[in-house]
Parts: C-alpha cells; sequence; structure tokens
C-alpha cells in the first residue's frame, strides 16, 4: 500500500477554503485511512495557518471517544463579529461554551487530573462556531476526511463570559440561540457530550499532543448545545447563555 500523501491533502483543504473551490473529496492518494492520519493532515494545515490557537471538541454521547478540530487565529473572532457569507459554504449554527485558558498545560508523561485542567482555566464564555466543509456537499465524504478538514469547522465568535465559573454546571445552564428576531433553540444542557469539562480533560492528555499541549490564550469550545441549525445569509445569530454571557454574529 503507497503512502498517504498527507502534505498534499492539507493543501487541496486550504486552497479550498482560500479559494471557495469545494472539494468532491481527496484524491484517493491523499485520503486519510486512519485516525492518527486526519489528525496528521489537520495538524499540517494548522501549522501552516500559523498554529492553534484554540479547539474545539466534542462527543456524540457521554461515553464517547471525544474528537477534536485544532483551530487557527485567523478563524477565531471576537463577539460581536460581521462576516461576509461569501466565506462559508454551509452555514451550521451552534451554540456552544468556549473554555478560556489562563495557565498552559504543556505535554508530560504523567496524566493531568480534572483539577489540574481546570485550575488552567482562566474564564467561560457564550459563544457561535459555524459548522461548515470544504467538500461541496455536507457530510458526504467519509468520517476521517472530514476530521482531517479541521471536523468541519467554519469560525468561531467568542462573546462575553466570566472569571467566576467555578460555579456553573454546563449540563444544568440554559441556552437560547436566536436567528434574527426568532427565537430558533432553547434548552438546558443540550450537549451531547454530557458535561464539556470532560472534553477539556481529554483534550489536555490527548487530543493537543499533535500541536504540543494547551497554550496560555488558547481557547476550547466544547460541543455544541443545539445540535447544528442550517441558516441562510444575510442574518444575525445571537447565543446566550444567562449564567454566562452572549456572543453575537452577522452573516451578510
Amino acid at each position: 500500500m503507497t503512502e498517504t500523501d498527507l502534505s498534499a491533502a492539507a493543501d487541496l483543504l486550504l486552497d479550498a477554503r482560500r479559494t471557495g473551490a469545494w472539494l468532491t473529496e481527496l484524491p484517493e492518494s491523499a485520503r486519510p485511512r486512519t485516525l492518527e492520519e486526519a489528525y496528521a493532515i489537520q495538524d499540517l494545515l494548522v501549522r501552516r495557518k500559523g498554529g492553534a490557537t484554540g479547539w474545539k471538541v466534542g462527543a456524540p454521547s457521554p461515553t464517547a471517544e471525544p474528537v477534536r478540530g485544532a483551530l487557527a487565529a485567523d478563524t477565531i473572532h471576537d463577539s460581536p463579529a460581521r462576516l461576509p457569507a461569501s466565506g462559508f459554504n454551509v452555514i451550521g449554527a451552534e451554540a456552544e461554551l468556549v473554555y478560556r485558558f489562563a495557565s498552559p498545560l504543556p505535554l508530560r508523561d504523567k496524566s493531568y487530573d480534572l483539577e489540574e485542567v481546570l485550575a488552567a482555566v482562566g474564564s467561560v464564555h457564550a459563544a457561535i462556531e459555524i459548522a461548515d466543509t470544504r467538500y461541496k456537499v455536507w457530510k458526504s465524504v467519509d468520517q476521517f476526511s472530514q476530521i482531517a478538514d479541521q471536523t468541519s469547522h467554519g469560525v468561531l465568535v467568542v462573546g462575553t463570559g466570566t472569571a467566576d465559573w467555578r460555579g456553573i454546571e454546563p449540563v444544568n445552564e440554559p441556552v437560547t440561540l436566536w436567528v434574527d428576531d426568532r427565537k430558533e433553540f432553547e434548552t438546558i444542557g443540550g450537549n451531547t457530550a454530557g458535561d464539556p469539562r470532560r472534553m477539556l480533560l481529554w483534550l489536555a492528555n490527548v487530543g493537543s499532543r499533535g500541536q504540543g499541549g494547551i497554550k496560555v490564550g488558547d481557547q476550547v469550545t466544547s460541543g455544541s448545545t443545539c445540535g447544528t441549525i442550517f441558516v441562510k445569509a444575510p442574518c444575525t445569530l445571537i447565543a446566550e447563555f444567562p449564567g454566562v454571557g452572549k456572543a453575537v454574529l452577522e452573516i451578510f
């Protein structure tokens, strides 16, 4: 079996994001065959964009192995943000909690425990992630190819938050997602991964290894509370977590 061309895959995905010339799929020679290859492509791609300054982490159930996407600074924005629809293929709105790290968690042989990870968090913020794809059709390719594509990441908009976050219980936190003046979604908790703090522990010990660990200032979005809600531009999205803050994204 020939070796997968990881560099070519990263270049193709970068070119698609830059030009809007979406891919049907990765060519066979550059298609990841394993999870390790998918992450290796993702890590190459993000390093070519300047390195990771954030992460998306999620899981389909409270006991499932998490999956991560490394994020570069060019797709992380402060709220309120205003972005052109031309920068997206699809616009999948997700209301999420973001954890901003005030202390680093470098790679080490001994695993971090949950308290060590939480002690490194400086604040928690309301956020909107836009799920997107560099492939022509959403979820039309295999899972490894989706993971190589930054786990279907578009942009992350980080809103207001709180440094007094220890008393917040994410599984009991109310959330509302507004699309223009319409309350599109409202729930309590809603994250399929369960308690998102489990995502942080996994990221510190496993998921961040390809980028050298978690750095000061890294922002970690910890899974959607509302699933993926596809919207059309122009629109204004607002994610509200009453105990945390609010994020606003206008797409024109």
